[in-house]
């Protein structure tokens, strides 16, 4: 059974640093693609950034660029999105994804697999 589990969400002042993780488990990875969402309240969720296991090859949402990086550890089956100078719109509840498939995907129903979600609030 796949899991995804994510960690690392919290409260934050504007301006500052997160690192999100997102343990899988279950299955080899290496053919699949791995994304964030985020999720306000009374919004439709948003994808984030995404990322081939395979080869590492990243695509971003204009709104991250060049303030997150996505990245995987290959030996710890855990990939991690690191966000630098928060904005408090960046507040959401964020969300792991696979999708079953090599190729990148910003589409949210094209991922199979989800994890239950981290908080993260940035306050101004």
């Amino acid at each position: 059974q796949v899991q995804l589990v994510e960690s690392g969400g919290g409260l934050v002042q504007a301006g500052d640093s997160l690192r999100l993780s997102c343990a899988a488990s279950g299955r080899t990875f290496t053919s699949y693609a791995m994304g964030w969402f985020r999720q306000a309240p009374g919004k439709e969720r948003e994808f984030v950034a995404a990322i081939r296991w395979s080869g590492g090859s990243t695509f971003y949402a204009d709104s991250v660029k060049g303030r997150f990086t996505i990245s995987r550890d290959n030996a710890k089956n855990t990939v991690y999105l690191q966000m630098n100078s928060l904005k408090p719109e960046d507040s959401a509840v964020y969300y792991c994804a696979a999708a079953a498939r090599s190729l990148i995907t910003v589409v949210t129903t094209r991922y199979d697999y989800w994890g239950q979600g981290t908080q993260v609030t940035v306050s101004s």
